[in-house]
């Protein structure tokens, strides 16, 4: 892994993008450090669309309703929320000059969120990088039960639809392996980055 730190507060958008482009990303020590580190794991988590699970009770939940689902309407109070504490986590890698760099990213239309909203309140979501026919995922939320996943479950329905090749979820953990998450080696997600960079796909109508 990777840890050279980025000279000053700000993240450029170009070397943010090329960050992405050559397999690397940012993050920070806390939310108070105003720095951030870039990091290329020698291993690196997906979801290979063909190998995607949903868990048999989250189905029921889908088709019941609970959730409203809304495509980047508050891509900023998603990033917010993913970067509070919370029960189970006292500290996020979110900073400031990350929150600024990827809401940028946002207004130019290279970062996306997916969000649940229950009685218009925003209830769960999740948010990443957009970059050729690759996403990037970057954090995810959820305030009731199974809002995050179900928000999980319809990026991928999208990313399917609209010719994405590359989930990207930088690591695995027990949660995504439910869902079908796999390790890949470095050499190998990097054939499947270049792979999706040589197209285009749009994740807005």
């Amino acid at each position: 892994m990777t840890r050279p730190y980025a000279p000053g507060y700000g993240i450029p958008t170009d070397l943010l993008l090329k960050a992405y482009a050559s397999g690397v990303f940012p993050m920070a020590e806390s939310a108070s450090d105003p720095e951030v580190f870039w990091v290329r794991p020698e291993t690196r988590g997906i979801i290979p669309f063909d190998g995607f699970h949903v868990p048999h009770s989250l189905a029921k939940t889908i088709r019941q309703g609970h959730f409203e689902i809304r495509f980047d309407s508050d891509f900023e109070g998603v990033i917010d929320a993913c970067a509070e504490r919370r029960a189970g986590r006292l500290s996020t890698w979110i900073n400031a000059p990350i929150r600024e760099a990827y809401t940028h990213l946002h207004r130019i239309g290279n970062a996306h969120s997916v969000e649940a909203w229950r009685d218009g309140e925003l209830v769960g979501g999740l948010y990443g990088v957009s970059l050729g026919r690759a996403f990037f995922g970057e954090s995810m939320f959820s305030r009731e039960t199974d809002a995050s996943k179900v928000c999980l479950v319809h990026l991928v329905q999208r990313l399917r639809e609209r010719g994405f090749l590359l989930l990207d979820t930088q690591f695995t953990t027990d949660h995504l392996k439910r869902f079908g998450a796999v390790d890949v080696p470095r050499d190998k997600y990097e054939k499947l980055l270049a792979k999706a960079l040589l197209g285009e796909a749009t994740f807005t109508p």
